[in-house]
């Protein structure tokens, strides 16, 4: 009877610490946001689909993915990986490509975190290693009542004669804007040969919550972008007669989907009116509301900054393909 309480007693003791440490696991769950070093934007959420772990990832640039893997070390380490494709080179005019898995520590301590990103260098001949730093990021919570917001004056971002209130992300970098007929010209033609880097342009004001309206023209084919802040990048694009998707015009890229199709042809002017209160989104695309008050859980690709609390540039995209802006005006929303 003695042997049968002792083995009872170490039991319960073993289940009292399993729970303990799925509980302590269980303190990964949700978002993060991610600062990596070099001045890139990540962002990481962590979920249990059907009693098992599962994550999405977002890192840089590109848009948020499933990861290939994602399990606990211990408590406080997690391990997410991620398989990509690469070019590695060319074989004439053949590129040449291989597959390499990244591989993501994320070591919690409370609600910050911290870890690196492991995987192969472009030889394959060793590891890289990339560090970064994060922390939890809160619900946005619910839709906020955008009949309480309150405007200040509209400010004009561009005066239809030159660059004035306007700087390169990058000063190392080309600048393909320019003004053309009183509207702002972006046209990143590389020369024959030659490969230019071109840069996205922002806003020397940065601004927190906001309305936004803007005309663009985007030709067939081509492609750009409107970050919100320098973090949420409304999607620029030639997208006429797609199905609908998140990475369509107007959309909040890999983020939020538009409810219908408003864009018009490659080549006409479109009107844009975006409003960003509370870290929720409305969009109204030549006139139709596609994005109604939605939630953005995070930043996307190319996002400059990390911090979704913090006031940020508008900035253009200026390194895709050949666009044309005019008549933008921001309104700041002061509650």
């Amino acid at each position: 009877m003695k042997k049968i309480s002792v083995l009872l007693v170490a039991i319960l003791a073993l289940i009292a610490v399993n729970s303990s440490a799925q509980t302590k696991e269980k303190e990964f769950y949700g978002m993060w946001t991610l600062d990596i070093e070099g001045g890139s934007v990540g962002w990481l959420n962590v979920n249990e689909d059907k009693g098992f772990l599962d994550a999405e990832l977002l890192w840089q640039g590109g848009s948020v993915v499933p990861v290939a893997d994602v399990y606990f070390v211990d408590s406080k380490t997690l391990v997410v990986t991620r398989v990509r494709e690469v070019t590695v080179g060319m074989t004439g005019d053949v590129e040449r490509k291989h597959t390499i898995t990244q591989t993501y520590t994320f070591e919690r301590n409370g609600d910050k975190l911290k870890g690196f990103l492991s995987q192969p260098a472009k030889d394959a001949m060793n590891v890289v290693e990339t560090k970064f730093t994060g922390w939890r990021l809160p619900d946005p919570g619910p839709a906020p009542d955008l009949s309480k917001a309150k405007y200040g004056e509209p400010i004009t971002l561009f005066n239809g004669k030159d660059l004035t209130g306007w700087r390169l992300i990058r000063p190392e970098q080309v600048n393909g804007f320019k003004v053309i007929d009183g509207n702002l010209v972006n046209d990143p033609v590389n020369e024959e040969g030659k490969r230019v880097n071109f840069g996205n342009l922002r806003t020397d004001k940065e601004f927190e919550d906001f309305n936004l309206k803007l005309e663009v023209n985007v030709p067939e084919h081509s492609n750009s972008g409107v970050y919100l802040r320098g973090m949420y990048e409304i999607q620029v694009v030639d997208s006429y007669g797609k199905d609908l998707d998140s990475h369509n015009m107007g959309g909040l890229y890999s983020r939020v989907t538009p409810s219908v199709s408003a864009e018009k042809k490659g080549g006409e002017w479109q009107t844009m009116d975006i409003t960003l209160y509370k870290r929720h989104v409305t969009v109204i695309l030549n006139g139709k509301k596609i994005i109604d008050n939605q939630p953005v859980y995070g930043p996307t690709g190319g996002a400059m900054q990390a911090d979704v609390f913090k006031a940020g540039p508008i900035y253009l995209q200026g390194d895709h393909g050949k666009v044309s802006y005019r008549n933008l005006v921001l309104t700041p929303i002061l509650n």
